[in-house]
This record gives structure tokens, sequence and C-alpha cells, in this order.
């Protein structure tokens, strides 16, 4: 089979089913074999119906007489892909969309309701067309003909598919203009950053072994071993210096929590939950790879890629310890150095997981939040009087970032903050509360929260 649209339509009938997206896709990819062009179709449709889903259900429950969740689930799946299509994908004719989607619905059991599919379908694109012709704005997402409620939470969580908890976290933290900005920040395609090795090259060779190879890249502000690949790159593996240990794939944010831990040649660290290890490897280059790094995570399968990447950075520094951070007493007051890279609602990498935000809620936040208080409270004994805890989540959330800090500031008055020094790479994202706080939309990488802690030598 070589059909992108029936193949995507699989694997979303299997999202709907409650697979996540990426296994889904992955799943279809690996069973049907497709040319480079129809692969990217596929993983577009299938992570954009997912992302923009809302949205999508919205406009069923505009253009056809049953509102969205009424429809039989295979076939709101596939007015998902029609209309995703014809809002969101310009290069593609919308009779191309339209005539794909149709015979979607007749070779998918719904050959009596084609009328149907092609009406809702022509009837978008007559509104889109009436639209159009009557105004133009500078919003990016406005050209949907999309009739809006007036509640900000809704008119937002609508035209750019994301929960109305979510929208609400958002405006009591930022303005609707920068909330706006956030959320279309968030459904863009994510890009991808490398971190250098420093051991095994410098920044200036793979910038030329990857221009020799036609990729684009640029360079990060304050991040001296951030490339971001700005062309299409095909398979990673593939690209020159990824068997030689060169690089590895981080995303910009990640690299800056390891700069403000700024581990040293020597210490002992504790990395408390590292999985899939990133920032582990990255801990390793900056020690210059002398000392010792406790590898912790209670998942074993996903050890396997930080055990995967050590070998091909040639690390010899990282100890692997398999089990819950919570329940560790060997560590008691052995580590220089901590970081709790805490498992959160992942709110500030949404743009990453096309899922995520259906998924979480503001119950498995209140989860997440006492999860990271009890790790917190307990990862703080593996550090030395005098050390240092860098607690760090990719979430935009207050409840699992100040909120935690805050509590844990209260009832441990042996510790304090540590805002970053000037010549450090996070000092220009710390705020006035000497946290570090990176907004997508502001600094155009991953939301992230980070905090330097330093336990007091009066500690016990």
């Amino acid at each position: 089979m070589t059909n992108a649209r029936q193949i995507a339509f699989l694997a979303l009938r299997d999202v709907h089913k409650g697979a996540y997206a990426d296994f889904a896709l992955d799943k279809v990819l690996q069973k049907f074999k497709l040319q480079d062009i129809d692969r990217r179709l596929v993983t577009e449709l299938v992570y954009g119906s997912v992302r923009r889903q809302r949205t999508l259900d919205a406009l069923i429950d505009q253009f056809a007489k049953k509102k969205s969740h009424q429809q039989p689930k295979e076939l709101r799946t596939i007015l998902h892909l029609g209309l995703y299509q014809l809002c969101y994908q310009e290069r593609i004719p919308a009779s191309a969309a339209v005539n794909t989607t149709v015979q979607l619905a007749k070779d998918n059991g719904f050959a009596g309701l084609t009328g149907f599919v092609n009406g809702v379908l022509r009837q978008y694109i007559r509104q889109a067309e009436e639209d159009q012709g009557e105004k133009s704005t500078s919003s990016s997402s406005s050209h949907l003909p999309l009739e809006l409620p007036d509640n900000p939470v809704e008119r937002l969580g609508i035209l750019h598919s994301l929960p109305d908890w979510i929208i609400k976290v958002w405006l009591e933290q930022l303005s609707v203009a920068d909330t706006e900005q956030l959320c279309e920040w968030m459904n863009q395609s994510p890009t991808i950053d490398l971190r250098i090795n420093p051991l095994r090259c410098s920044i200036e060779e793979v910038e030329a072994a990857l221009q020799s190879a036609d990729v684009l890249v640029r360079r990060i502000p304050h991040l001296p071993q951030a490339l971001r690949l700005i062309s299409n790159s095909g398979p990673i593996q593939n690209l020159p210096g990824f068997r030689e240990g060169w690089w590895v794939v981080q995303d910009s944010s990640a690299q800056l929590v390891t700069h403000l831990l700024d581990p040293q040649p020597g210490e002992v660290v504790i990395d408390a939950c590292a999985a899939p290890g990133g920032k582990t490897t990255h801990i390793a280059e900056l020690m210059g790879d002398k000392g010792k790094i406790w590898a912790c995570d209670r998942t074993a399968s996903r050890l396997k890629k930080l055990q995967e990447n050590t070998k091909r950075l040639n690390l010899q520094s990282i100890q692997i310890c398999t089990g819950d951070s919570r329940e560790f007493l060997q560590f008691q007051n052995i580590g220089d150095r901590v970081l709790l890279d805490a498992p959160c609602s992942g709110l500030g990498t949404l743009h990453r997981h096309a899922d995520a935000r259906w998924r979480q809620t503001p119950e498995t936040v209140q989860e997440l939040s006492q999860l990271q208080t009890e790790l917190l409270s307990h990862t703080a004994t593996f550090v030395k009087p005098g050390g240092i805890l860098v607690y760090a989540t990719c979430t935009l959330h207050p409840l699992e970032n100040e909120a935690v800090i805050t509590q844990f500031l209260a009832n441990f008055p042996d510790w304090q903050i540590e805002p970053p020094q000037k010549d450090s790479p996070a000092f220009a994202y710390s705020t006035p509360e000497g946290w570090c706080k990176v907004w997508p939309h502001r600094q155009d990488m991953d939301g992230f929260f980070m905090v330097r802690l330093r336990k007091t030598n009066n500690s016990e």
C-alpha cells in the first residue's frame, strides 16, 4: 500500500482507540514501505490532525448537521483528514483534498456517506472563500471560517486547538496577545537542535561537515555547544559526525539546564531522573569525562537510549542505577551536584508531542506536583553540605514549578536559591526571583523552568 492518506487514516484510527500518536505513526511507517515524500505526508497528516483536533471538531460542528462527537468515530477521523488538508496544507490543492477524502470514505465503509463528506468539505471551501473576500487580518490562524465565541479562553482554545484549562494556566501568567503567540508557537513543527560533543570535535568542525553535506545550520545565542538544523536533513543517523560521536540531538532549553548545574571535573554528580539521558551525557562532557556520574531512572528500557549514546559519544564516567530515586538511601550526602529533571506535564513541549495536550488534565498536574515534591525532598538528601541541586521541568505550569520550589524552601530553611552568574548561559533567562523560565514564543526554544539551589554549610 502506498496511499499516504489511507495509511494516515489507519494510524489515526489507532490514536482514537487510545494509542500514543508517535507509536501509532511508527507502527504504520514500519509496516508500509513508503518513499520519503509519502512518509513526510503521512507524518504531517497524523500529527497535524491530532494536534488540531479541537479546531477540526469545531468546523465539523459548524458545517455538519450532527456534532463531531455524534459522528461515527472513523467518519470523524476521515473528516479530520480532509479538513486538515484544506485548513493547513497550502501546497495540497483543495480539489485533491476533497477527492481523496471522498475516496477514503468510500474505501473504509462509508460509501453511502460520500455525498455528506463532499458536502461538508465543499461548504468549508465556500465559506473560506467568502470570508477571505470580506476580511484580511494579521493573525496566522484567522483565515479559518470559524464562528468563535467572545470569551478569550474558549476563543483561543478553539482557534488554536488546546483545552480550556491550559489556556487558563497561560492567561494567568501572560497577556491575551502573548498567550496567542504561545499557542501559535506550540502548533509549529518542532525544530531539531544538536549539542556538539567538545571532547570529540569543535563546533566549527561540525558546521563545516554539515555544510559539505548541504545541511544548513545556525548557532543559538548563549549556548556554546548548540546548532539548530534549518533545512531538511533526512534521517539524523545519516548526518556527518553521528557515528563518530561528534554530537547528539538535544533541544537548546535542555542544554541550558546542565549549564545551570555547571558540573566540574572530578565531582560526584547524581542525575536523579536521567532517562533518556541527554542531560547525563552533557554533564559528562562539561566535566571533561572526569569524575563520577550516577544516572538513575526507574524505567530500565528508557535507560537503553542513554547507554547507546554513552557508547557513541565515548564517555566513561557514567554509571547506571535502575530504580525510583525516592527510595535510594545509598546517595546520602555524597553528591557535589544533583540534577532533578522531574517528570512533568510537558506543557512547554506540546509541539513535540502531538497528543500530550489531550492526555494531560488538571488532575494529572496535581498528581505530578505531588510526585515532584516527594522527589525534590528526597533527592535533596543526596547533596553534600555546600553542594548544588538543580530542579528542572519542561512545563509552564506554576503548580509544578514555582509552587514546588516555594514549598520546598519553606520546609527546608537550610536551602537557598542561587541565581545564575552573569557568565552562565542561563543568565539571559533568569527572573527577579532567581529561577530561570524559558517562554517558547519569546526565546524560540522549548518551554522550561529551572532553578539552582544551594545547601548551606550548616545543613545536617
